[in-house]
């Protein structure tokens, strides 16, 4: 994952590193305790934090002096570096061991695309570390000033790195802090069976660099999935991180595809009632009036298109797509769309009768990103809807909005957050059923 003259031009500056001149001897006389205090830490991780003690016992230790400075992990292996470890306590050695257990299980290995490596790996380290200190999962290690700042509380690790990017240049960066361990691209150029990189493996089999190919690192990908459901469930909901059984729940929850969704919150604003200007062919067989159903089939909705600057083209054609789907579903509809950016723009109104094509609608905008203004321009114009319907990118500047106005639907599309929830109303995301 990690660029290696970046990684070396920032470790450059760490306060700790490997005695280069250290022996052989003394190297395996230190690595033999070492391993027996990795042990100990993970027994500790069994018994004070379960779910990390069983995700550690899946983990196969692995000496890795020869090219390795601090830790890493693979998702199958925990790699480490004899003095490093060696200069750490066993409360610090608990840390950095759950710290690797976490990128595999926020899915750090895969998950940064075409992203800055050096800015997402420090993102990355920003969430793993708050929530390691928030619940005091071991200690974290003195011997690196690690990256690790509680105004990050609650954000993803892309809008970490989005507010670091904007911010922060590379010197900058270097005086916020320091990675806890290296965060290395395993993909290589090997072959997809065996997962072994052109680097390869010494006679050993264990001291040169992996590497693997993409269906590899998607294998163990599922794999590391696996694992955290079983080690959620041998240890037990009370011993499980929140964030971590959100993202167990959005994998062993089934999922409702997102129109499916649509279609269903649509049609709840369909009223039905009793009436009794028609009687039922019951009533008419026994003699007496009874009741039989009213329905009024009309769907009343408003849609808003997010055209902040963060919009392209395809996703504005694909949310127009989906207002036709909504209108070729429904015999009769009335619809109000507009857009919006930091302001609402090009209201219209849709209906069965005037004829209107959604493909003759112009969307507007491009700048900034409020969502409130929706609910502004809603209050101001008397606008009521029986579901508000938004199509945006999740990207809220600040405020989702007013949860107390109406029934709303966050259709969220091309966000790389594909767990990002709004604090009100109901979110699916739009790549779910793509």
């Amino acid at each position: 994952m990690f660029n290696q003259d970046v990684l070396y031009s920032v470790e450059g500056k760490k306060r700790w590193q490997p005695d280069p001149d250290i022996t052989p001897e003394a190297l395996e006389e230190m690595r033999v305790e070492v391993l027996d205090r990795i042990i100990v830490a993970r027994i500790g991780l069994l018994l004070r934090h379960p779910f990390f003690g069983n995700m550690a016992t899946r983990l196969r230790i692995v000496e890795a002096d020869e090219w390795l400075g601090t830790a890493a992990v693979d998702g199958r292996n925990l790699y480490f570096n004899t003095q490093f470890f060696n200069a750490m306590s066993n409360k610090e050695i608990e840390f950095v061991i759950a710290h690797e257990i976490l990128h595999c299980v926020f899915d750090h290995l895969l998950r940064r695309e075409d992203r800055d490596a050096m800015i997402f790996n420090i993102a990355a380290d920003y969430i793993v570390n708050n929530l390691l200190v928030r619940d005091r999962i071991g200690e974290i290690p003195k011997l690196v000033d690690c990256f690790q700042n509680f105004k990050y509380e609650g954000w993803s690790s892309e809008e970490v790195y989005d507010d670091i990017f904007e911010k922060y240049d590379q010197e900058q960066l270097e005086q916020l802090g320091e990675l806890l361990d290296e965060h290395i691209d395993w993909e290589g150029d090997g072959d997809s069976g065996e997962g072994n990189g052109k680097e390869g493996k010494d006679s050993k089999g264990e001291n040169k660099r992996p590497s693997y190919s993409k269906d590899e690192l998607k294998k163990i990908r599922d794999e590391i999935k696996e694992s955290m459901i079983n080690a959620a469930q041998s240890a037990g909901a009370g011993n499980t991180p929140a964030g971590v059984q959100r993202i167990i729940k959005e994998l062993t929850e089934p999922k409702m595809n997102w129109r499916q969704l649509l279609r269903q919150q649509i049609q709840s604003t369909i009223k039905s009632d009793f009436t009794f200007t028609r009687p039922s062919r019951k009533g008419q067989m026994s003699g007496a009036i009874l009741p039989g159903m009213s329905f009024q089939n009309t769907i009343d909705i408003c849609v808003s298109i997010d055209m902040s600057g963060s919009i392209g083209d395809k996703q504005a054609k694909d949310f127009l797509s989906e207002v036709q789907g909504i209108m070729d579903e429904f015999q009769d509809y009335k619809i109000k769309v507009w857009c919006f950016d930091t302001q609402v723009y090009n209201e219209a109104d849709f209906t069965s009768d005037n004829g209107e094509n959604i493909e003759e609608y112009e969307v507007l905008g491009g700048g900034g990103t409020d969502f409130m203004v929706n609910w502004s321009y809603m209050k101001e114009h008397d606008i009521q809807p029986k579901k508000f319907i938004m199509f945006t990118d999740g990207y809220a500047w600040d405020s989702w909005g007013d949860p107390d106005y109406c029934d709303t639907i966050f259709v969220v599309h091309s966000n790389h957050n594909k767990n990002i929830q709004a604090p009100f109303g109901q979110t699916a995301h739009y790549e779910l059923s793509a």
